[in-house]
């Protein structure tokens, strides 16, 4: 048997340092799952990964790439979750980079250059980056790209975005076999299930009641997690 657990109305809001404590720890957590995963040369999903190929085989800059993919996305966002989610996400990747930078510095406080096994990569790296961008999701925030339409998708139709996202970074992680070896391409495959499939499973319609500011949510019942 089950019971209804009520959800508070209103629902319980973010404080503007809520969300600077929330994106500020998730940007830091995204990076190092990032790092990890760097340190194994596993090929990443999303935008970023996209990007990553497209500066392999043409003459464009990295930069121009990542900004001309991502551009369409966030026009869908403005439309979709407003202003504020697309200004919170284009911060968070900003910081995500800054951040991923800093772990490879030599020095005092920084991780330096390592190398990882593969399979070990991109399990914990994707473990560990896939709560950071679950953190970054519940403070109104994503690393743009898929997280996006995964957003937008579990918002209209419900469709849990840890599975819409790891439908577009399955395609380009096969994409990747171009420029990868069959290990590295086998292990990167590991990685996007695993940090999709924890997404998938923790961040969905009902499981989370607290909301940012800016967003309006009408009273509703959760069913707890069975």
């Amino acid at each position: 048997m089950t019971t209804e657990i009520p959800v508070p109305h209103p629902a319980p809001q973010h404080s503007v340092l809520d969300d600077v404590l929330g994106i500020l720890c998730g940007t830091i957590v995204v990076s190092i799952g990032l790092f990890l995963l760097r340190a194994g040369g596993v090929v990443t999903g999303g935008t970023a990964g996209l990007t990553l190929l497209l500066d392999y085989t043409t003459p464009i800059p990295f930069g121009v790439w990542f900004v001309a993919i991502n551009l369409p996305f966030f026009v869908l966002a403005i439309r979709s979750k407003g202003w504020g989610f697309v200004l919170r996400s284009a911060l968070a990747i900003g910081l995500v980079s800054a951040f991923a930078s800093f772990h490879a510095l030599p020095g005092v406080g920084t991780i330096g250059d390592i190398e990882l096994n593969p399979f070990y990569a991109a399990v914990t790296g994707s473990v560990v980056a896939s709560v950071g961008v679950i953190i970054l999701f519940r403070h109104g925030a994503s690393m743009g790209g898929f997280n996006i339409v995964g957003l937008v998708l579990q918002d209209k139709l419900g469709w849990r975005a840890g599975y819409t996202m790891m439908v577009g970074d399955a395609c380009v992680v096969l994409a990747s076999l171009a420029i990868s070896t069959w290990p590295v391409l086998l292990a990167s495959a590991l990685g996007v299930v695993t940090m999709n499939v924890i997404i998938a499973f923790n961040h969905r319609p009902g499981r989370y009641i607290a909301v940012t500011a800016t967003r309006r949510t009408t009273p509703t019942t959760l069913q707890p997690f069975k």
